[in-house]
Parts: C-alpha cells; sequence; structure tokens
C-alpha cells in the first residue's frame, strides 16, 4: 500500500501559528492590565468597555469575513485580516487616553475575525471528516500557546521597554508569517506539493455539491441555530479567562505580572492539552465506527461536565488549587472548541463552512459584549465593598453552567447534526 502524504500537516501548523499570533495580539492588554489601569486612571467599567469595544468589533468582522472567505478563498482571506490586525495590534502603542484604545481594539477585533472563518475553512479543504476535529484542536491550541508565551514575554517586555513596545513587537510577528503563508499555502487542488495519494485521501468523503449555499438556506435551518447558540453561551467564558484571570490571581493572592506569570502559562499549558485531546478524542471514535454525530456529542457533554467543578474556586484560599480548577475548565473549554467548530463542517458543505462558522463566532462575540458588560458592573460593585472576591464567586458560577446549558440546547436544536442539503 502506498504511503499518503502529510503536507496537510503543514497547512495545520501554518494555522496554528497564525493563531498563536492571534491571541498573543489580542492578550496583551489583559496581561498589562493592572499597570494600565494605574497609568490611565482605568476603572473596572473602563476596562470592560475596551474589552466591548474589541468583541462588539470582532462580532461584525466575523459576519462579514465568513461571507468574504467564502467569496475571496482561503489564501488571500488570511492575508487581508492578519495585515489588519498587525497593524492594528502595533497602533496600540499610540493610544494616549481610554478613547484611543478602544479605537486600536475595534480596529484589532476587525482584522482578527478573519482567524477562525478561514482556519476552519481550510481544515475542511485540507482534511477528511475523521480528522477534522484533529486538525482543529491542533490549530486551536495556539490559542493556548500564546498565553503560555504571553506572561514571560510581556513582563520581559515591559519592564525592559515599556509597555509600548510589547504591542509594537507582537504586532510585527504578524508580517513574519505572511512570509510563510505565501511560500507554503494554496488550496489542494493548486498546491503542486501535493501527492495524488494524498489529495484522493483529503477528498475520500468529499461532497460534490459545490455551489454557494444562501444567506436564506443558512438561517433557516436548525443546524444553524445550534451552532450559533453553542458559540453564544461558551465563547464569553473564554473571553473572560483571556482578559480577567491575570488580574484575579493579582488581586485575588496579592501577586504582580511577574510573580503570577507562572500561574497564568500553567492554566494555558493544560488548556494546549486540553484542545489537542478533545480534537482527537471524537476522531478516536469516528475510527471506531461511531456515527460522527454520536462522537461529536459525548464527548462535548463530558467537556461541558469537567467544566463545572470551577465553581469551587470559591472555596480555597491555595492558589495551586485555584490553577487546578481554572486549568481544568480552561482545557475543558479548549476541546468543547475543537469539536464545535467541527460540528460546522459535519453539517454544512464547504462552500458554506465560513459563512457558518463566521455566524457562530459573531454571536459567540456579542455574547462576549454581554458578558464583560456585566463582568464589569459585578467587580465595581463588590471592589466598592471590600468584597471583590464575592463577584469572581458568581461568575464563575456562569462559567461552571454555561456548557451544559448550550449543550442541551444543541441537542435539542440537532439531535444527530444531520447534513444540510443543498
Amino acid at each position: 500500500m502506498q504511503a499518503i502524504g502529510k503536507y496537510r500537516w503543514v497547512v495545520v501548523a501554518l494555522l496554528f501559528f497564525a493563531t498563536t499570533i492571534n491571541y498573543l495580539d489580542r492578550q496583551v492588554i489583559g496581561l498589562l492590565k493592572d499597570s494600565l489601569s494605574k497609568e490611565f486612571n482605568w476603572s473596572e467599567k473602563d476596562y470592560s468597555n475596551i474589552v466591548i469595544a474589541f468583541t462588539a468589533s470582532y462580532a461584525v468582522g466575523l459576519f462579514f469575513f465568513g461571507w468574504i472567505i467564502d467569496w475571496i478563498g482561503t489564501k488571500l482571506g488570511y492575508i487581508v485580516s492578519i495585515i489588519i490586525w498587525s497593524i492594528a495590534a502595533m497602533a496600540h502603542a499610540l493610544a494616549k487616553s481610554t478613547f484611543g484604545f478602544g479605537v486600536a481594539r475595534t480596529a484589532l477585533g476587525l482584522g482578527e475575525a478573519g482567524n477562525f472563518p478561514t482556519a476552519i475553512k481550510a481544515v475542511a479543504e485540507w482534511f477528511p471528516k475523521k480528522e477534522r476535529a484533529l486538525a482543529t484542536g491542533i490549530f486551536n491550541s495556539g490559542t493556548n500557546i500564546a498565553a503560555v508565551l504571553g506572561p514571560p514575554v510581556v513582563t520581559w517586555l515591559l519592564y525592559s521597554y515599556g509597555w509600548k513596545s510589547t504591542f509594537i513587537w507582537t504586532g510585527i510577528i504578524g508580517f513574519i508569517w505572511l512570509i510563510f503563508w505565501f511560500w507554503l499555502y494554496e488550496i489542494p487542488s493548486k498546491q503542486k506539493r501535493l501527492g495524488k495519494e494524498e489529495f484522493d485521501y483529503i477528498h475520500s468523503d468529499d461532497e460534490n455539491a459545490v455551489e454557494k449555499v444562501g444567506w436564506q438556506k443558512i438561517l433557516g435551518v436548525k443546524q444553524t441555530w445550534a451552532f450559533v447558540l453553542g458559540k453564544f453561551l461558551t465563547d464569553p467564558i473564554w473571553w473572560f479567562y483571556l482578559f480577567w484571570i491575570p488580574s484575579y490571581f493579582n488581586t485575588t493572592y496579592s501577586l504582580d505580572l511577574k510573580k503570577s506569570a507562572v500561574h497564568v502559562s500553567t492554566v494555558y499549558v493544560v488548556a494546549s492539552l486540553g484542545s489537542i485531546f478533545g480534537g482527537y478524542l471524537s476522531g478516536f471514535f469516528i475510527r471506531k465506527g461511531w456515527a460522527v454525530y454520536r462522537a461529536r456529542k459525548v464527548v462535548m457533554l463530558c467537556y461541558a461536565f469537567c467544566v463545572v467543578p470551577i465553581i469551587f474556586v470559591r472555596f480555597t484560599n491555595d492558589i495551586w488549587v485555584a490553577v487546578a480548577l481554572i486549568s481544568l475548565a480552561a482545557a475543558a473549554h479548549q476541546a468543547w472548541s475543537a469539536n464545535i467548530f467541527t460540528t460546522a463542517s459535519d453539517m454544512f458543505p464547504k462552500r458554506a463552512v465560513s459563512s457558518v462558522v463566521g455566524l457562530g463566532g459573531m454571536a459567540g462575540s456579542l455574547g462576549g459584549v454581554v458578558f464583560p458588560f456585566f463582568i464589569g458592573i459585578i467587580l465595581d460593585h463588590f471592589k466598592a465593598l471590600g468584597t471583590l472576591n464575592t463577584g469572581y464567586n458568581i461568575i464563575f458560577s456562569i462559567c461552571g453552567c454555561a456548557y451544559l446549558l448550550a449543550w442541551f440546547i444543541m441537542h435539542l436544536l440537532a439531535p444527530k447534526m444531520q447534513r444540510v442539503e443543498v
């Protein structure tokens, strides 16, 4: 039997590094929150508004990028996206007020919105169904690697060169990645480095229809709303981890950025393992003969239960116990994310995947607008009372329940995740 090539994994590597850069750029402000709050006199509500500016523009960007990428394709889509977000990341260094940061975050959100619709579509183009969750889990683990590298890198840049340098250097990395994207990426039908055996393997369960699916069709089926509501309820939890966990460790355990870096990094090291294993597990069950929908649903339910223990953070005074509980929840989120992204390519033809992912991402970002709004109100309220931890406890309880609710709604709307017929 002739060996199947492995060029598709080169594509995953490119997606992994793009996602790492994507999250590194958006994470910087969360790591610098305490320093910037002192310099610009931000309240929790001020910071929440800056987060909301990013998530709102990210939601708008996802809606348009999903449609644009289905139109212009994955190669050009990534080029447009990363140029916009890299310039926006560097522009933070020019901000001289809270409003200036809001403008920079808005531009960053618009540009970064192109990452996931493009990456998910690229996975659908380059992988058969049984490998898509694993491929998604691998590139999605870049979100955690960024969070692992972020604390030590940002700490070094902050104390060596000041906060402005962190935004400039993280923005420059995107342009370096573009060189490799130009050099190594094409869709399978145009990729000269791809052998026939691997091309046939990639298309072994390919659909025949190539017509573009209209919005009326996409919005008129329950499968779309299963994906959209699943993202709406769970994406905001990850925003909370990304933008508030460093500050939570610092305020709760009286640490600074240098001392808390190891704790923040630990959370995301564990989360990266969850992303990869989460994608692997459903693929393992599919290879064992399980129906695709059953494999996805079972593992997603398991991961939803793994988030629940985060509600017990309130009962510990040991930072490493808190790190363990938050790490488990973060790993479960990433495992959930790898699978929920893959459900879009399970239920929709490739020509509609970016549009559906864009809609779902937009919904997740809208949830990311609503949730930070309440986070700011809750934390400011309890900070004024001198019981800030009570505010965090309420938020952690919401986090613990969100995934089970999302799974139940998705199961009601798409119990067998039937393929949308064109």
